[in-house]
């Protein structure tokens, strides 16, 4: 019995661990920066939808605050990237933004 009762709890967790790697996946957005403005902390980037900002319009463009200035120095204007953001009190907020390959 003891042995049924594991069996499920690790299915389950597993279950859950999966959906989280595939929602942290799908959380990436694509985008290019088209302007760099490391004084204020901003980045102006074109963009795709951002599902889970619910936004679901191809082709924007916007400025974004960043969590951490330091992302700024790894991109320059027309670099592709992949971003993620989130609401924050001071705004749309990327919390994390690589090169995109």
């Amino acid at each position: 019995m003891k042995t049924n009762k594991l069996a499920a709890m690790l299915l389950s967790l597993s279950v859950t661990l999966i959906a989280g790697v595939a929602f942290a996946q799908a959380a990436m957005v694509n985008g290019e920066v088209k302007k760099i403005d490391e004084a204020a902390g901003k980045v102006t980037l074109k963009h795709g939808p951002i599902k889970n900002l619910d936004m679901d319009e191809d082709g924007m463009t916007m400025v974004f605050r960043v969590q951490d200035p330091a992302m700024l120095k790894q991109v320059k204007v027309g670099d592709k990237v992949q971003f993620e953001a989130e609401r924050a009190t001071a705004g749309i907020t990327i919390t994390k933004l690589q090169k995109g390959k």
